[in-house]
């Protein structure tokens, strides 16, 4: 009786973005492990892919540390991401400052957030400000994001306008946001409708939000937090969550906020105790 062959690695790196496509990212982790162990050149990027989609952020940390402290600084902005949403946030800023200074300019988003999380408003700003500058094609969305969390309308305004692009079609949420503001509600809805047909990250749960805040239409909001969950934007546990809590819908809301809790959302604990009835400390 012969013994199965033994998978290349290459093979195996193409076994385990079959897995990612296929949303297994638990399984794809041993098999590419097993590829970077055996030296495909491709499989670095894929088990980084796989640690952080799985939630593997403790795992991701220590073995990008190590390739980070070895020299190998393009692993440095995703070690940041991992250090984030590991809490250990004086780490995530160095790892992500390192990134950026090391020509990883989308890698200035993720440390404007942390800045801004910290309360460093102002140092945020003129980071995306200067990514901005220097050709990043996500600053602009975030940039004006962050411009009206300042209170700054008219930045917001210009930046939107100046940027706004089918090409990038998180500028168009950027700029239905700033319209919606300024009580262009007409211009607002389209612009949501175009970004989510051009496949906005966001654009579904942006327009849910809308429609329930600027129309007062909260079966049209459902359909819009409905196509979010469908398309898995990022957020959209919570967002649908929060909003059927918000609809006295308690009991159709906890499956969700829990989704959103096992993916490390702090604030969707603080929807699920006020659910309970509980102090926050109880979770």
């Amino acid at each position: 009786m012969t013994e199965p062959p033994v998978p290349s690695p290459e093979d195996m790196a193409v076994q385990g973005a079959a897995l990612l496509a296929q949303g297994r990212p638990f399984e794809a982790v041993d098999v590419l492990r097993q590829a970077v162990a055996a030296g495909e050149p491709s499989a670095p990027d894929l088990l980084v892919r796989a640690y952080l989609d799985s939630g593997s952020f403790r795992a991701a940390a220590d073995w990008l540390g190590t390739l980070v402290e070895q020299g190998h600084v393009r692993f440095a902005g995703r070690l940041g991401v991992a250090l984030v949403q590991l809490g250990e946030r004086d780490r995530a800023e160095a790892a992500l400052r390192l990134a950026v200074e090391s020509g990883e300019i989308n890698a200035a988003n993720d440390l404007a957030i942390l800045l801004r999380d910290e309360g460093r408003l102002q140092e945020a700003l003129r980071l995306l400000g200067d990514a901005l500058a220097a050709g990043d094609q996500l600053a602009a969305a975030n940039l004006v994001e962050l411009q009206l969390e300042a209170g700054d309308l008219s930045a917001a305004v210009e930046t939107a306008e100046a940027y706004a692009s089918d090409g990038r079609p998180d500028t168009l949420v950027a700029l239905a946001d700033v319209r919606a503001l300024q009580g262009r509600h007409d211009d607002a809805d389209a612009l949501y409708r175009r970004a989510g047909e051009l496949g906005a990250l966001r654009a579904h749960t942006a327009h849910a939000q809308f429609l329930l805040s600027a129309r007062n239409d909260p079966v049209a909001a459902e359909r819009a937090f409905r196509e979010a969950e469908r398309r898995a934007e990022p957020g959209w546990a919570f967002a649908l969550g929060r909003f059927l809590l918000d609809e006295g819908r308690g009991e159709e809301a906890r499956h969700y906020l829990q989704l959103a809790v096992d993916e490390g959302d702090e604030t969707a604990v603080e929807a699920l105790a006020e659910l309970d009835g509980v102090d926050l400390d109880e979770y």
